[in-house]
C-alpha cells in the first residue's frame, strides 16, 4: 500500500477521530464516508476490528504496510509488553518527533521537513524521517531553515512549547531533547495496541 496522499477529512470520518490534527468535517459528518455512509453498518468481526485499528496506527504515524510490520517484529522481539514497545518504537521516529516538538504542524509536514534536509540530529543532517532515535538524542533545525515560514508559523502556532514529558525544547535555538522512551500512559494517541497485538498473532 502506497502511503496515502488524500483528504484527511475522508480518513478522520472513517475512523471517527482526527487522525492528522483538527477535522472540521468531523463536526459537520460524523459518519463513515461513501454512498452507505449513514446507514447501519453491519457489525464487524473480530478480525475486521483488529485489521481497523492497524490501519488506524498506520495512517495516524504515516507508515507503511512493510514499515510497520518489521517495527512490529522488532517490538515482539524487544522485552516488555510488545503493544507498548511498538507505540514506544513509533513515537522515537524522527517525523514524529519534529511533529511534537512544534517543529511542523502535521507529520506529514515533519516528513517533509526531515527528507529535504532541514533536520539535524546530534548536529548532523538525517534526511530518513523513520530513523529511530535513541535517549540524550539533540534535534534541531538548520541554521539555513531557521527562516522557513513553514517551520516559523508551525512555533508560532505552538509558541515552540510541548506538552510531552519526554522531550525537552530550546525556543531560542530552536533546538529539542530526545529525553526518554514514553511510557504508554503518557502517549496520547487513541490507539489499542492489544488488538494490532491479536491481529499479528494469527
Amino acid at each position: 500500500m502506497a502511503r496515502y496522499t488524500g483528504p484527511k477529512s475522508k480518513i478522520a470520518r472513517k475512523f471517527g477521530e482526527p487522525i492528522e490534527g483538527h477535522s472540521k468535517a468531523l463536526q459537520k459528518k460524523n459518519y463513515p464516508p461513501g454512498q452507505h455512509g449513514r446507514g447501519r453498518r453491519k457489525k464487524q468481526s473480530e478480525y475486521a476490528v483488529q485489521l481497523a485499528e492497524k490501519q488506524k496506527a498506520k495512517y495516524i504515524y504515516g507508515v507503511l504496510e512493510r514499515q510497520f510490520a518489521k517495527l512490529f517484529d522488532i517490538a515482539s522481539r524487544k522485552t516488555g509488553i510488545t503493544g507498548e514497545n511498538l507505540l514506544q518504537l513509533l513515537e522515537a521516529r524522527l517525523d514524529n518527533t519534529v511533529y511534537r516538538l512544534g517543529i511542523a504542524p502535521t507529520r506529514r509536514a515533519a516528513r517533509q521537513l526531515v527528507s529535504h534536509k532541514h533536520i539535524l540530529v546530534n548536529g548532523e543532517v538525517v534526511n530518513i524521517p523513520s530513523f529511530t532515535l535513541r535517549p540524550g538524542d539533540i534535534v534541531s533545525v538548520r541554521e539555513r531553515s531557521k527562516s522557513l515560514e513553514a517551520i516559523t508559523d508551525s512555533l508560532a502556532g505552538t509558541g515552540g512549547a510541548h506538552k510531552y514529558s519526554w522531550l525537552e525544547w530550546d525556543k531560542p535555538t530552536l533546538t529539542g531533547k530526545f529525553v526518554s522512551i514514553p511510557s504508554r500512559d503518557d502517549i496520547p494517541e487513541n490507539i489499542k495496541e492489544q488488538l494490532i497485538v491479536e491481529l499479528y498473532s494469527k
